[in-house]
């Protein structure tokens, strides 16, 4: 590390402790400790690279320490640990949207929320922050791809064999994932997701049942009032508050933890990694409140260190440690083919059917097109959205945490006669050979995102087709990637194969 970096690290409330002899208490509560430690294995991140491998090495008998920056979301029956879709929160937000001066968030709301973003003038990352990673919020389609999808895009090294066979069996067996039973998707509340299957079939593609990791016994007990609606009321898209979602928090963490092995230590946010004299890492953190005040200054000495803290916050790391010297020997191609999964999200307006009042979710059909030669591998799901109340417009009742570009859909676009909103949400993803990449700005000492406007153009065109087909003539449709061009899904930028 560099000696700035090192003084502002360190040194920070020295400076403001040597500014008075006696200091009052709000300038008492500046000056943080900075202390030292060492593990056996540190891993950064705690989604589904950084859980896997906790629990993993745990099994193995060796001692990991998991550095989470987000805080713990636990659920259960009636929680209310999420934040709603439908209502702003100071939980939508991570506290870095935030400035920070003098370990200080400056803001109306800092706080350690579920989404943190990454932008660029032509795209927009959106990643979970929590225990659990994206795990908290995705919506949970587990697809396994076939050979020849996997084989084309994966390096050869890694045997499609073997993952059918071993891998994706375990990751199925560990997220415990099912069907939604028909007695749930043939409820009124399920009406949107029956009208898509249908309308799939109408435009002759195919339809079917999308593997989830959900225990949906929670939806039904939903339906029959015996706790507060999340599944069935569509309102589920930054977290499902009633449990039964298998997100990584309650199983690989969960396991892990179990073995005696592991420490999960939420709210520490890993500011800069180093390669110390002796080959060994060293890992700067600050442990933070939920409001991203500084509380102390961690510095964590490991022979083992594990980047799994998502595609933008690993390519942070990793870039910034490169550029400024702390890690000399990376490879060149680190920041490269950076891709989006191709995301496209549609508001599919003026449905030919009104759902009701209320849509259940998270996701129940998908429509996938993957052998087709001509085309993109690609798929197209029906997701669910919150409750509106009539006449309502979509920008005031979805905030742009939910769907980055919906604000401005007209109140028109409603109809207050009926009992319900006659829109639904269509979600394309799959294949695009558009790339990115992600750079060091020296001036702004920041990593940055670069994506070349229309980088997914090619199979968003395709998706477009589809879902047009699919919500007939009579609708409306409107991509929030138009307004905001966005992925939940980001890739890339630290490669298997570089």
């Amino acid at each position: 590390m560099n000696k700035f970096n090192r003084r502002k690290f360190i040194g920070g409330a020295a400076a403001v402790a040597a500014s008075t002899t006696v200091p009052n208490k709000s300038e008492a509560a500046l000056w943080r400790r900075t202390t030292r430690s060492e593990e056996r294995a540190v891993v950064i991140g705690s989604g589904f690279g950084g859980g896997i491998s906790a629990l993993r090495l745990a099994q193995a008998g060796v001692k990991v320490l998991v550095l989470e920056k987000g805080r713990w979301w636990p659920t259960g029956p009636n929680s209310t640990t999420f934040p709603s879709a439908t209502v702003v929160s100071q939980k939508h937000f991570f506290y870095t949207a935030w400035p920070e001066y003098n370990g200080f968030r400056i803001g109306l709301w800092p706080y350690a929320g579920i989404l943190e973003t990454m932008a660029s003038p032509t795209h927009t990352i959106v990643s979970a922050c929590g225990v659990g990673g994206g795990s908290l919020v995705y919506q949970g389609m587990s697809l396994q791809p076939d050979e020849k999808n996997f084989t084309d895009w994966f390096p050869a090294e890694i045997d499609y064999q073997e993952m059918d066979e071993v891998y994706y069996p375990r990751v199925a067996e560990m997220l415990k994932l099912q069907t939604a039973p028909d007695e749930l998707v043939n409820s009124t509340t399920y009406k949107a997701a029956r009208i898509f299957a249908d309308r799939v079939k109408k435009a002759g593609y195919n339809v079917d049942k999308v593997p989830m990791p959900i225990d949906w016994q929670y939806a039904l007990d939903e339906l029959n009032g015996l706790m507060r609606p999340s599944y069935t009321n569509g309102d589920c898209a930054l977290g499902v508050r009633n449990g039964g979602k298998q997100s990584v928090d309650v199983t690989y963490i969960d396991q892990a933890l179990a073995t005696g092995n592991v420490t999960v230590e939420a709210l520490h946010h890993v500011r800069e990694i180093e390669r110390d004299a002796d080959g060994s890492w060293l890992v700067y953190v600050d442990r933070t409140s939920l409001r991203g005040t500084v509380l102390e200054h961690k510095i964590i000495k490991t022979p083992t260190l594990i980047m799994a803290a998502g595609t933008a916050n690993t390519n942070k790391l990793l870039l910034s440690a490169a550029a400024e010297g702390r890690i000399p020997d990376l490879p060149d191609e680190l920041g490269q083919g950076y891709g989006t999964n191709g995301d496209q999200i549609y508001i599919w307006n003026k449905m030919p059917e009104n759902p009701g009042p209320r849509q259940g979710g998270p996701v129940v059909y998908y429509s996938q097109e993957w052998n087709d030669p001509n085309q993109l591998a690609n798929t197209v799901i029906q997701a669910s959205l919150p409750p509106l109340a009539p006449g309502r417009e979509f920008s005031s009742a979805l905030p742009s945490s939910m769907l980055p570009g919906v604000s401005g859909i007209a109140a028109e676009s409603n109809d207050p006669t009926l009992p319900g909103t006659p829109a639904t949400m269509l979600v394309g993803y799959g294949v695009s050979r558009g790339r990115g990449y992600f750079s060091y700005n020296p001036t702004r000492r920041r990593v940055e995102l670069n994506w070349p406007k229309g980088g997914d153009d090619e199979l968003a065109a395709r998706i477009r087709e589809r879902i047009s087909a699919v919500a007939g003539p009579e609708s409306q449709l409107i991509n929030t990637n138009d307004t905001i061009n966005s992925t939940w899904h980001p890739l890339g930028g630290a490669c298997i194969d570089r």
